[in-house]
């Protein structure tokens, strides 16, 4: 059986690097799952979205953060579209979602992390990943303006709103949206999120070596409580490893099950009957515990794809020679 390829998705099927590819994916569910739908909004949103990652929107430099890259949003935009076709499959015909929202989901999901772009003007910060602690509402602004662009307004707050589910910022009960299907799209879109990342074949070499210096360029290594006690959150990548099956059994499993109701159950329709994502998931769970068992992090050699980033950033030591102010200091 061929071993799964670093650039593709869970199922081997899709190249995550090649937006065209991902696109055409996302049509071919949303043909087999609507009658009809905005096929020509839905082009135009991925289309855009290379551009944005690739340097090629007005006003945007192209995306430099090593971890938050184009093949992640691609990889959470199918995951989305998966869980999306597989609700459909599964409801009376009452409760499900339709087009119309489907695609300002798959919308959504496209720019969810385009909180992170730097604009080109941008002589204050070295690296997008400096708006870690802010970029999801930086997403939703962005989201506001680009759905004007579309034509589709009216749904702007609604995206700008909804992208919240990604992430920290506002806690899922507080988020607004008009009704429960929207809540739904929403935990879907968080789930995804997940998913995507955690179930990547390079997920553990990506946190090590990608994640971490991303945290410590944004500020969330180290937390300053209210008397200016510091404490270390992440000591280097290898820590943040440690840390993460702690990371996972308190947080992510409270919002896949309980904060996101379990919306992750509705792959198994897509994929008639398979968990490809929570399997892959469990996979690297298992790879991880098996690592800090033996203290060898050494088995992590799988080699992710290069980005703009990982091309183009100095290095962490050398951010932090010519920034050592800048170091970690987060509220």
């Amino acid at each position: 059986m061929r071993d799964r390829r670093s650039t593709y998705d869970i199922t081997d099927d899709v190249q995550l690097t090649y937006v065209d590819s991902v696109r055409e994916a996302v049509c071919t569910i949303f043909r087999s799952a609507f009658n009809q739908f905005n096929e020509a909004a839905l082009k135009q949103a991925f289309e855009d979205c290379e551009r944005l990652f690739e340097g090629d929107y007005s006003t945007f430099l192209p995306c430099d953060t090593l971890y938050h890259d184009k093949q992640h949003s691609m990889d959470m935009t199918l995951a989305l579209a998966r869980l999306i076709n597989g609700h459909e499959r599964s409801v009376a015909k009452e409760k499900r979602l339709g087009a119309e929202r489907a695609v300002i989901a798959i919308i959504t999901a496209l720019y969810h992390d385009s909180g992170y772009m730097r604009h080109e003007h941008d002589h204050r910060h070295f690296n997008g990943a400096e708006y870690t602690p802010v970029h999801v509402s930086r997403s939703a602004d962005f989201l506001k303006r680009y759905l004007h662009k579309v034509n589709l307004g009216e749904y702007s707050q609604l995206a700008a709103n909804m992208v919240h589910y990604t992430g920290y910022e506002i806690a899922p009960d507080h988020i607004r949206l008009p009704d429960e299907k929207w809540h739904l799209i929403g935990q879907m879109l968080g789930t995804a999120d997940l998913l995507a990342q955690m179930s990547d074949r390079c997920y553990l070499e990506k946190c090590r070596d990608r994640l971490y210096p991303e945290f410590v360029l944004g500020g969330m290594t180290v937390k300053i409580d209210e008397h200016g006690n510091e404490t270390v959150l992440y000591e280097s990548g290898e820590d943040l490893l440690k840390k993460t099956p702690a990371f996972y059994e308190i947080e992510v499993e409270n919002r896949l099950n309980n904060l996101f109701n379990k919306v992750y159950a509705y792959e198994i329709a897509h994929f008639e009957g398979e968990k490809h994502y929570i399997n892959g998931l469990g996979r690297n769970q298992s790879r991880l515990k098996n690592v800090l068992k033996t203290d060898d992090f050494s088995l992590l050699r799988r080699r992710p794809p290069e980005n703009y980033g990982t091309k183009n950033f100095p290095g962490l030591e050398a951010y932090l020679n010519q920034h050592p102010l800048k170091k970690t200091k987060n509220g």
